[in-house]
Formats: structure tokens, sequence, C-alpha cells
């Protein structure tokens, strides 16, 4: 049974013919003609008025073949038997168009090889309208062509036609296909009549189904003779004429599934014997050797084991894997294309990320480099001021040393005076005692909030140890993706530790604050408590000038020694650090 997307192939190239004005619409008269012809060459019984009736709504006008191929399905391509001649069919669908198409004039072929080129287009093109043949396909016909023709095929010339090929998307039409295979590119050096000779073969093979063919020597029924005839072997039948040029048919073989083939032992008359074993007789074939004779056994058997599982020819069959192979390429490509185009928008999104990272991370930098920048010159400022006290702490020192040499002779003199005072010195030692104490508990205090910045110090270092961590995690493979993400939440779970001890840290540095405040004030207290005893002192006319000690306000105590910066300015490093944090929160 002829497949329909075959026939609608060759009535697919009539009707294009017929629509001169490439709208895809052609006249009722014309259709009902082409309908005609379709309906005699294929055997079956026209009916005008069906046609009259199918479009009877638009009587005036052109018709469409949207509106024709339901008529052509119903009316023509469901009635079709096995019982007309296809070549007749084609032949009459290429008479229709490719006088419209090409001119054979100028081309090394003749119009019969360009009927049987066009026809093996049809077999081998796409089942997609406008019909267009592929890369592979054109591959595949040229190459047997060459092959039959006796020559042998190179792939550099037919990679060079691939690269021409690109700018029509490595597809043909039929005319096109017609014109390169008669313009002789791939089969320079030989004659036309090689040329049609091969054409010939091709379109036996693929077209008519001929797998194989020759001469044998064949048995006689009646006379038991030896006679020489030309065999061609189709998918179910083998036939057997005269002579190879097809004029006189002397039978035929019907090969179905209780057909089988065995080798015959031999004899003295033939050699190289088979017999084929039919349901109501068997054949006895002679082939030329032993090499012919293997050839035409598996290829019998190949026809019956086909006919046994109820597939189509073998060119058919191979037509239709190599297309599903296509499909499967095709999808794979697809596939790859839109995998490809997922993992580049995925890079470019990292790529992005690991840019703002990178932004934020020389922000940071520039940020510590200017604090580091701030930080040295307070520190050398203070180093100053430390130093110009210092001096004027041992010039002031010196001063007193020299005013109790003078004033130690006056001491002795007033030596009496200063055992009734020594009940005052006694009071007057307690209270610097309690100076003492209250500088020790200053100096403690010291410590504890260095302790403190220290420890402040060393959980920024973990923080930038965590960060960078973070960073190298987000450079890695996309395979270990799910591993960074179950890392990245536990550093996240780290950092938010870290910064519970960073906000306790801060409380007790505050806390350490208060009771810096504290000993300050109770220091105040001692201060002036040692002051209204000098006063007493001084008072005894100035017998004993005692050092005092200095107003000391409450101080900021850190790292890098007392007075390097103002509660504002930490207040303002604490802000700035905690949007640092955040932003850094809110990237990952």
């Amino acid at each position: 049974m002829w497949l329909r997307e075959e026939l609608l192939k060759s009535i697919w190239h009539a009707f294009v013919a017929l629509d001169v004005d490439h709208r895809g619409k052609v006249s009722k008269s014309q259709l009902k003609v082409l309908s005609h012809n379709l309906c005699t060459v294929m055997k079956i019984p026209h009916d005008p008025v069906a046609l009259e009736e199918h479009f009877n709504d638009d009587d005036k006008g052109p018709l469409s073949n949207e509106g024709y191929m339901p008529y052509l399905n119903r009316f023509i391509l469901d009635k079709v038997r096995e019982d007309f001649d296809v070549l007749e069919f084609n032949k009459m669908c290429w008479t229709l168009c490719y006088r419209k198409n090409i001119c054979i004039k100028h081309l090394l072929i003749t119009d019969n090889d360009a009927f049987k080129i066009w026809c093996i287009f049809n077999f081998l093109s796409e089942d997609n309208y406008p019909l267009v043949i592929v890369i592979e396909e054109i591959e595949y016909f040229l190459r047997k062509l060459v092959e039959s023709m006796g020559s042998e095929w190179t792939e550099e010339k037919f990679a060079d036609y691939k690269l021409q090929l690109n700018t029509k998307k490595n597809r043909l039409t039929a005319w096109e296909l017609i014109e390169m295979v008669g313009m002789g590119y791939f089969t320079k050096g030989m004659n036309r009549q090689t040329l049609s000779l091969g054409i010939n073969e091709v379109f036996q093979e693929l077209i008519l189904d001929v797998l194989k063919q020759g001469y044998m020597m064949k048995k006689g029924h009646k006379r038991k003779n030896w006679t020489e005839r030309w065999f061609i072997l189709r998918p179910n039948s083998l036939s057997y004429y005269v002579c190879e040029d097809l004029l006189e048919k002397r039978g035929h073989i019907i090969l179905d599934q209780s057909c089988c083939v065995e080798s015959l032992p031999d004899k003295d008359v033939k050699k190289c014997l088979f017999i084929i074993k039919c349901a109501d007789k068997s054949f006895e074939i002679s082939a030329s050797d032993k090499k012919k004779k293997q050839e035409w056994i598996q290829a019998i058997q190949t026809c019956i084991q086909l006919l046994r599982l109820g597939l189509p020819s073998p060119h058919r069959e191979a037509r239709l894997r190599r297309r599903e192979l296509r499909q499967r390429q095709y999808g794979e490509e697809d596939h790859l294309v839109e995998k490809m185009k997922q993992l580049q928008a995925a890079n470019e999104n990292k790529q992005r990320q690991l840019e703002a990272m990178r932004e934020k991370m020389e922000e940071a930098a520039a940020k510590a480099a200017l604090e580091e920048l701030r930080r040295k010159k307070t520190e050398l400022d203070i180093q100053d001021r430390y130093r110009l006290d210092l001096e004027r702490e041992k010039m002031v020192r010196q001063q007193m040393e020299e005013q109790v040499a003078q004033k130690s002779s006056e001491l002795e003199q007033y030596l009496q005076r200063v055992r009734e005072l020594e009940d005052m010195y006694h009071r007057l030692e307690e209270a610097l005692e309690d100076e003492r104490q209250a500088k020790h508990d200053e100096e403690a205090m010291r410590k504890l909030q260095a302790r403190l910045l220290e420890e402040e110090a060393t959980k920024r270092a973990e923080l930038e140890q965590i960060h960078q961590q973070q960073q190298r995690a987000l450079s890695q493979t996309e395979a270990e993706k799910q591993e960074l993400v179950t890392e990245q939440l536990a550093k996240e779970r780290e950092l938010q530790t870290a910064m519970l001890q960073l906000d306790r840290l801060e409380k007790e540095r505050q806390g350490a604050l208060e009771q810096y405040e504290e000993v300050s004030r109770k220091l105040e207290r001692a201060a002036n408590k040692t002051k209204t005893w000098k006063d007493k002192v001084a008072k005894h006319e100035g017998l004993v000038r005692l050092i005092q000690p200095g107003h000391k306000g409450p101080q900021r105590i850190t790292n890098w020694g007392p007075a390097s910066f103002t509660d504002v300015e930490l207040e303002m490093r604490k802000k700035s650090w905690q949007e640092s944090r955040n932003q850094g929160a809110q990237a990952q």
C-alpha cells in the first residue's frame, strides 16, 4: 500500500505549479482538471458533482489549498488501491510542474533522469511543506550515486559543498537538487551515459524497491531445462525476465511469511544451487559463483524476515531510522543550547555578584586604610602630648627638689611644729592612701578596658576571616553549590554568634566605662580631700608645699592609650561598623 505522505508530495508539486500568483490558491477549473487526472491515473471513479458541492460556498474566485485538502483526502486518497501505476502517477505530476521550474537543456542529464531525481527527492525529503531535502539525505543520495557509477566518494569535496550550503541552511529544493546533479559537480570525468546508468540504478533501488538484480539460471517446471533469466528482487516478490531490458516478463515468485530459501549441494550439471520453497511450488536457481549465491540467499532471507516482522522495505526502514536519529540529534542540540544558555546566565549572574562583592571589599579596604591612618595619627599625637607632659613633670620635679633643698634647713627649725602637725600628716597620709588606691583601681580599669579592646579586635579579625572564607566559598564550582550553601549557613550562624559576643563585649565595655567613671569620681573626691588638707598646711606659713595632682576628668581608655578618641567618635565608628555588617549580610 502506497503511503499517503509519498503521494501527497507529488500532488503538492503539481498544486504549487498551478499556483501562478504564489498565494497558495488555485482556481476551481484547474482543481477540476487536476482532480480528474489524479482519479484517472490512480484508477478511481471521478465524481465532478462532489467537487462542486465541496466548494459550493466559493463558486467564484480562487480556492485555497486548505479547502482542497479535505476533498483530496476524502474523495481521492481514501479510495486509493495498490493496482495503479505509481510511475504514471508521478509522471503526470512531474509533467505539470517541471517546465515551470527548471530548464534541462543546459544540464548533463535528460528529462527522464531529471524525473528520476525528482522522484528520489520526494522519497528522501522531509514530511514538511514546502518540501526540502536536508544535508544528511543529500549526502546519502550522492554517495549511492557515486558508488553506483563505480567511482570513489570524496569527503573533502562534499565538505566544501556543505560550506557553500550554509547560506541555505543546509537544505535544497527538488529543482536545486536536479540542477546540482545535472551540473556534474560530484560526477566530473563521467560521461552522460554513465551518469544516467547511475541515476537509474539508484532510482530502481530507492523508488522501485529493487533490492538486487542480475542474471541467474532457472530450472523449468515442465521441461526441467535450465534457462538464463534476468532476476529482480523486491521486498515481496522475485521477478524474472528474458533479459535486462525488462520488455518480456517470464514470471515472478511471490514471497510471503511461509517461504524459505535453502542452499543445495552442487550437481554434475549445475553448481552454486539454491532453492526457494513457497506454499504451492519450489524454484531451483543456479548463481554464477559462490559469492553471488550467498548474496542472493542473504537478500531473499532478509525480505522474508521483513515480511514476517511486518516491516516496510529496507530503504524505507533506513529512511525512518535516519529521520529518528536526526530528530534525536536536533532535540539533544536544542537541549544542549538551552543548557548552555542557562549556564551562561548563571555564570553572568555569579560574575555580577562577585563584582559587587569585590567592590564592597575594595570599599571596606579603603575605609580600613583610612581608619589605620587616623589611628596612627592619633597615636603619634598622644605620644607627643605624653612626652611634653613628662618633660614638664620633670621640670616641676626638679624645681620642687630645689625648693625642698632650700627648705631643709628651715625644716629643722620648725621640727617642733611639725611634730604638732604629725597627727594632721597622718590624716593626710590616709587621704594619699585613698588616692593611691584610686590610682590602682584606675590602672586596673585601664587594663580591663585594654583587654576588652583586644578581645574586640580578635573578634573583628575572626569576622574578617569568616568573610574571607565566604568569599573563597563563592568562587567554587556549581557542583559544590549545595555544600557551599550549607557551609554558608553555618558561617552565618557563627557570624551571628560572634555578633552576639561582640554585643556582649560592648556591654561589658560600657560597664567598665561606668566603673571607670565611678573610680574617677572617687579619685576626684580623694583629690579634693587632699587639696583640703593641703590648704590647711599652707595656712602654717607655707613650711611644706606638696605637689598636687592635676585635675583629671573622665577619659576613654583604649589599647593605644588614654584619650585616643572621644565618645562621639566611638559611637560613629560603632554605627559605621554596624552598617557595613548589615550590607555584607544583605549581599550574601
